[in-house]
């Protein structure tokens, strides 16, 4: 905003450079939590009983991070109790970083859920398996859309080896490395939201689709691209995609994994819109038509889709809007996270060996992109587990570390071989391309998967991010 200020004043292009430091302490991040979870179950592993509670702290007027909610959906048990508090405190204002609250609740919850079912005696996955749930355990008449955590955490199993890990934490050695396995359920809701599109066709057969949706990154481009062209029947190479223009129509916008869904399902209700005025002017029913190949198909006759534009061309204009869907079914993406750790016996340093994410969220729209961003989240998921930590300045209310000397983030030779499995679903109940939401869920249940491999590689339990050597030191298996 500053600098649009500054080119309307200037009135000419103005460029903004913030100084690292200044990124740190002037922009948003994610505030830290405090959270305390209990959970009862039975002998036979069912949960009974669930609290998860909450503090952080924000500005005055702010608003606290929501790590306890995926503690309302993610597992059964009839006696439920969230509660979160807000601390105000004069710092840079806390919002949602990287993911919204599941990020940093379920970084506690699935700790405790490992905890529990090694009390228990449960395997970990098994634990999680009794306990899981078609429908919102706070709201039984309302069922998911969609939920398959069991497959994820099944087909992550027999994927990842899990059967070779040995229950008994600080056992397995590999020369100097304690190694260790450790698991975590993701999940992330899908967020519905509005979203618009204004698609032209002309006499070339070229449609273009126009969308305030912007790409930072995401793909947004290349999956609205396909959308028009599926619908169509086009070829890519006939799709010009415009975005992030306010004289388009509003669409959905980027953030917490609700752009990609609601997004091209805008695109895709303009298109069949679209659709209707060509088969209107061609004579045809729409509902007969059929759009393949740069062609339009109905009772025997065959046009190309470039004549039915004529030379002033079509124009249609739509968008989704989801009513009160979200009321009668519960949205959300599923996942599980495996990691394999190993730690030097002697100094405590951790290096993680081999990862895997496998997720649930309806039709993957393109693959290579889907994948792309739940190996950044899986990253970022092992900079919250075992490096990232803002130091804080209480005198003067500043981050202290704010350079990226500082605050360390992973690199290259930090992160290992990953590896992604998309099952293959459709979610007829979440949108028009029965699609949810994937790049937050990467992230969602890392870093306890990281912190339950620790565990199970050193029989130290660190319940305090990020898990630093210094943690583990003194608590380290005998050497020798």
């Amino acid at each position: 905003m500053l600098a649009a200020l500054g080119a309307r004043a200037a009135k000419r292009p103005v460029k903004v450079a913030l100084q690292r430091p200044l990124m740190m302490n002037n922009t948003t991040h994610r505030p830290a939590t405090i959270q305390r979870i209990r959970i009862g179950a039975a002998r036979d592993g069912k949960i009974t009983a669930i609290a998860h509670e909450g503090w952080s702290g924000d500005l005055p007027g702010g608003q606290p991070e929501t790590a306890v909610n995926q503690s309302r959906l993610l597992y059964a048990g009839a006696n439920r109790l969230t509660t979160t508090r807000l601390a105000v405190l004069d710092l840079p204002e806390g919002n949602a970083m990287r993911a919204p609250g599941e990020a940093p609740g379920l970084m506690a919850l699935e700790i405790a859920m490992d905890e529990m079912a090694e009390k228990l005696g449960l395997d970990p996955i098994e634990f999680r398996v009794r306990n899981d749930t078609q429908v919102d355990p706070e709201k039984p008449e309302r069922p998911f859309s969609q939920r398959r955590l069991i497959e994820c955490l099944r087909t992550g199993a027999e994927r990842f080896g899990w059967g070779k890990r040995n229950a008994a934490p600080g056992q397995q050695r590999e020369g100097r490395w304690l190694v260790g396995m450790g698991v975590a359920a993701a999940f992330r809701n899908n967020l519905l939201m509005k979203s618009a599109a204004r698609v032209r066709l002309d006499n070339r057969g070229m449609v273009t689709v126009e969308t305030d949706m912007t790409d930072i990154g995401t793909g947004s481009y290349t999956i609205i691209a396909q959308t028009a062209a599926e619908t169509m029947g086009v070829t890519l190479d006939k799709v010009l995609v415009r975005l992030g223009d306010s004289a388009y129509p509003v669409s959905a916008g980027s953030g917490g994994q609700w752009g990609g869904n609601n997004s091209t399902s805008g695109v895709y209700a303009a298109c069949m819109k679209l659709r209707e005025a060509v088969a209107s002017k061609l004579g045809f029913a729409a509902a007969d038509a059929e759009f393949s190949d740069g062609m339009v198909r109905a009772g025997g006759r065959a046009v190309p889709l470039a004549e039915a534009a004529g030379t002033g061309g079509l124009v249609a204009e739509d968008g989704i809007e989801y009513g009160d869907l979200d009321k009668k079914y519960q949205q959300s993406t599923f996942g599980a996270h495996f990691v394999e750790v190993g730690v030097d016996a002697a100094t405590g340093e951790i290096r993680v060996r081999r990862m895997l994410a496998v997720c649930a969220a309806g039709r993957i729209l393109n693959p290579k992109s889907a994948r792309s961003q739940v190996i950044g989240a899986m990253t970022m998921g092992v900079g919250g587990a075992l490096m990232e930590e803002l130091a804080l300045d209480k005198r003067h209310g500043f981050f202290v570390n704010h350079d990226l000397a500082g605050y360390e983030v992973p690199v290259h030779a930090d992160i290992p071989h990953q590896e992604v499995i998309f099952l293959d679903e459709t979610d007829p109940i979440s949108s028009p391309m029965k699609a949810k939401g994937v790049g937050e869920l990467g992230i969602c249940g890392v870093a306890a998967a990281v912190a339950n491999a620790v565990y199970n590689a050193t029989g130290a339990r660190v319940r305090n991010y990020p898990i630093t050597l210094d943690k583990l030191l003194d608590r380290l298996p005998p050497v020798a």
